[in-house]
């Protein structure tokens, strides 16, 4: 099949490392038609698998010992007027 021959060919050349993302978008710059569920599927049928080059790396320790914040609102969210209640998020630090 040509289309497996282009997945190969790029997934070998890539070193190993391009998903169905990456190969699907390169071959559409190369001008095979092609969608990325083909890809994944074609990849899969065929044992074409990513090798991964980095470790996963943990950006969470929950094991410390320093204080957790008391929840005070303690999910009582009921006010009767304006600026009583204020809630925030730094999820993106």
């Amino acid at each position: 099949m040509v289309y497996l021959a282009h997945i190969l060919a790029k997934h070998e050349r890539n070193y190993c490392a391009y998903g169905r993302k990456r190969i699907t978008d390169e071959l559409r710059d190369r001008g095979v038609v092609i969608g990325e569920r083909r890809v994944g599927r074609l990849m899969r049928d065929n044992d074409i698998c990513i090798i991964r080059t980095h470790k996963f790396k943990r950006t969470t320790n929950s094991n410390h010992t320093y204080n957790i914040a008391p929840n005070l609102l303690d999910g009582d969210f009921q006010v009767t007027g304006p600026n009583q209640k204020w809630a925030g998020d730094i999820s993106y630090l």
